[in-house]
């Protein structure tokens, strides 16, 4: 005896779309600002700062914005994201705002300026205008694939974007480093967003040339060596990277590119003789820059031997004064406003932003940092594992290895691994640049995790498959 039954066809199972987690997340990464902010307070005036409420409020309003325009438009986006990027921001408001109360940094901007003001206030408002740009890419860009139609484009829009700086009269010369425009009183710092948009013609036209760049080598004492003709990618960016070094004097930003390409070239080609190229030519341009341009020798003179020329060059005090805040902080660090990290003068809230952390938290801070960054760098590996496209696939490695050497050339520079390159640490310097571009960063990574966690439509059913007979025996 048998039993007939009818079955109809099975739709797609539909994942969990993780925003209730998202959310939660958000609550501790804003409640966690606001009690460092409360005991930055506590710490230097011995009192709750007055404007705590309206901090802590602020804070939560574009936080709950971010979250609401994530679960209305990228549904299944990464749920770590977002919260990570808001602690990271928040707490470096809160960083920003400590020395913003130092009276030695006040009185130094007194005689310089004829007048103190404060940076917290305009990092609050640059997050605002940064959290409106991030929920712009969510709503404007659907689909990241339609960025591949702009390869060639956005190759000269970066191009663009390195050149304005040395452009006579719109270029500014900071400390040495041109790579700031002055418009309409504000300075701007094209090469944070110049790596977005590189990002993706390295993703479009390795995407094309992989195959060429993989398979046409010759092997040679164990390394697969491309032919000449493929090797002019690697060379012309290694050209423009040394050009950026030499005419803006930008160790950081020429560090970035070229060690983004070649980052997108491996993972492109599987080849590990692009590594070895790459690691020999950078090795040698940063050699021959580095022994003629003045800005750049000062700096490995100073990451040599910072003690050696303390009182002579301001690279060394400055480089000398970071790594003694690092000594003085310990394991546990001295506490939130108790440290003399100021001392650094008006650099202490960008570009050694990071010597703050290590002073007043410690090395227990310094990893919680490093890991919180670490995680943002893996969820966007993650996303360019599960991308479904091989544009998204570069193009999030690309993104979050440009991050990830900006993480290690920051920190090193102001730990004394290597020379001082003059970027900023993502989410906690002071400027306006830096925060805009790496919330688009990030906005760019929710969409390419969306797109790939997003389950495959149901298949249009079948007349013929609507009805099937299961013989089960009796």
């Amino acid at each position: 005896m048998s039993v007939v039954t009818n079955t109809t066809t099975i739709g797609a199972i539909e994942l969990p779309s993780r925003r209730n987690t998202e959310l939660l997340l958000l609550a501790f990464a804003v409640v966690i600002p606001i009690f460092a902010y409360a005991n930055v307070g506590l710490s230097i005036h011995g009192k709750l700062p007055p404007g705590m409420i309206a901090y802590g409020g602020g804070l939560a309003v574009l936080a709950g914005i971010a979250h609401l325009v994530v679960r209305r438009y990228a549904k299944y986006a990464d749920p770590l994201l977002l919260p990570i990027g808001t602690l990271l921001n928040g707490l470096g408001c809160v960083l920003i705002w400590r020395l913003d109360q130092s009276e030695r940094l006040q009185n130094l901007a007194k005689r310089q300026f004829g007048q103190f003001s404060e940076s917290a206030p305009r990092q609050m408002m640059y997050t605002a205008l940064a959290i409106a740009l991030f929920a712009a890419v969510l709503l404007l860009l659907k689909d990241h694939r339609t960025l591949q139609r702009f390869t060639y484009i956005s190759m000269a829009a970066s191009l663009v974007l390195l050149i304005l700086p040395v452009i006579p009269g719109l270029g500014a010369d900071v400390f040495g480093a041109k790579i700031w425009i002055s418009v309409a009183g504000f300075s701007i710092q094209p090469g944070e967003f110049a790596k977005i948009v590189i990002a993706i013609f390295f993703a479009g036209y390795l995407m094309v040339k992989r195959d060429a760049l993989a398979l046409a080598s010759r092997r040679f004492m164990g390394l697969y060596l491309p032919r000449g003709r493929d090797l002019g990618p690697i060379l012309m960016i290694w050209a423009m990277s040394l050009l950026v070094l030499v005419f803006e004097n930008d160790l950081g930003t020429s560090l970035l590119f070229f060690g983004m390409f070649v980052i997108m070239l491996y993972v492109a080609t599987e080849r590990t003789s692009w590594i070895v190229i790459g690691l020999v030519m950078s090795v040698a341009g940063a050699a021959v820059v580095g022994a003629t341009a003045s800005h750049v020798k000062a700096r490995v003179t100073a990451w040599l031997d910072p003690f050696a020329c303390y009182t002579k060059s301001g690279a060394c005090e400055q480089v000398g004064q970071s790594i003694m805040s690092f000594g003085s902080g310990g394991v546990l660090g001295t506490g939130w406003g108790q440290g003399n990290s100021d001392l650094i003068g008006f650099a202490a809230n960008s570009d050694f932003i990071f010597s703050t952390v290590g002073e007043e938290l410690g090395l227990a801070g310094v990893m919680a940092f490093l890991l919180l960054y670490g995680l943002i760098i893996e969820r966007g590996v993650r996303t360019a594992l599960a991308a479904r496209d091989p544009f998204g696939k570069l193009f999030a490695i690309g993104l979050s290895g440009a991050f990830a050497l900006q993480i290690f050339v920051v920190a090193g520079g102001v730990m004394g691994l290597i020379p001082l390159t003059g970027m900023t640490m993502p989410f906690l310097a002071s400027g306006g640049s830096s925060v805009l571009a790496n919330w688009a960063l990030i906005g760019i990574l929710i969409r390419i995790s969306d797109t790939a966690r997003r389950p495959a439509p149901a298949p249009a059913p079948s007349p013929d498959s609507e009805m099937t007979q299961v013989v089960r025996p009796s």
